[in-house]
């Protein structure tokens, strides 16, 4: 029983129809045939009906009809019909003469037993088409049912993500009241640091954000990648924009988390950033400008998110963009311009 209910639905269906089938052959001709006789024959009449239903749905149905194979579709189950009639009239015949006849001379196959034979699993291919039908049914129940689950785990792992954050952000805002009244400045950068994490949170699965929330976004990344450099930043953020404008989230990253990766020297006092952003013919044109630290920082990353940056460039715009980047001796350039 525990195997059983172990099955999928559509194999336990098919199960189901097939006992019922044996059970009620057997009942019909248990009154005239008694009982070894009427199970020989249920059990042999169901093998050759499961034969012609599974020949029709699982070979020649998918493999003929559904490939538009249709005349060598009807050829195939006509000669099918026959031969397995043949075999279902000379089996049941053999098994009679053999285990149940009593009278001297056997049976003889005749005419009419054989068209009896064909006209009766004619009827059973018919009907296989009809539990074709009930196989889909349940396949499509499963799967919507699946599909139904699925959406309900998704629907709850999002609520469990929202949690979590909201969370996080309830618990820094509660270090950032009590570091304001100690350390006005650490509570500052506590601030910016919420707002990143409620831009990856809130911003980025967008498709698109106002460029206003990218340029906040990059404010609070540059605030607090400058408190990790011993001396202080020069630091330059020309804005011309109008802010309303949306842009994909992110897209201005990759260049100012290079700076910082790669353009820094921390132990200079002379570190100068230039970061432009412009609103030009319906073009977004972004630019940073950084001198190069004396002593290069070593990354087997390097020059990866410049890569990346590019390969989601092409899917977002096609060849319609300009990326280019320029190195001197003394600074490194970088340039973006996309359409609005």
């Amino acid at each position: 029983m525990g195997i059983f209910k172990a099955m999928p639905a559509t194999i336990r269906l098919q199960w189901g129809l097939w006992i019922l089938l044996l059970l009620l052959l057997f009942f019909t001709l248990l009154p005239e045939d008694g009982f070894v006789q009427s199970g020989a024959y249920a059990i042999l009449n169901t093998g050759f009906y499961g034969l012609v239903v599974y020949g029709n749905i699982s070979f020649l149905y998918p493999r003929l009809f559904l490939k538009n194979r249709k005349v060598l579709y009807i050829f195939a189950a006509v000669l099918g019909l026959l031969a397995v009639s043949l075999l279902r009239t000379y089996s049941m015949m053999w098994v009679y003469n053999t285990f149940f006849n009593l009278k001297p001379h056997p049976e003889q196959v005749t005419t009419m037993i054989f068209v009896r034979n064909v006209s009766g699993l004619l009827t059973i291919f018919l009907l296989s088409f009809i539990l074709r039908i009930f196989i889909a049914y349940f396949v499509l129940k499963r799967k919507a049912e699946e599909m139904q689950q699925q959406h309900a785990q998704t629907e709850l792992e999002l609520l469990k993500s929202q949690v979590q954050p909201h969370f996080l952000f309830n618990t820094l805002n509660n270090i950032y009241y009590e570091a304001f009244r100690e350390a006005p400045r650490t509570a500052l950068l506590i601030e910016r640091l919420s707002e990143i994490m409620r831009y990856f949170v809130d911003e980025s699965p967008k498709d698109k954000v106002n460029l206003s929330t990218e340029i906040n976004f990059l404010e609070n990344y540059i605030a607090l990648e400058k408190i990790r450099v011993r001396h202080e930043i020069g630091l330059t953020f020309i804005k011309e924009t109008d802010e309303d404008y949306r842009i994909p989230p992110m897209l201005l990253m990759t260049f100012v988390e290079n700076i910082f990766k790669h353009g820094i020297d921390k132990t200079s006092t002379h570190n100068q950033i230039t970061v432009t952003l412009l609103c030009r013919n319906n073009h977004l044109v972004f630019n940073t400008r950084n001198d190069l630290p004396r002593h290069p920082v070593a990354s087997g990353q390097r020059g990866s998110g410049i890569d990346n940056l590019r390969k989601r460039l092409v899917l977002l715009y096609g060849d319609n963009f300009e990326l280019k980047t320029e190195r001197s001796d003394n600074h490194f350039n970088a340039s973006l311009t996309v359409p609005l």
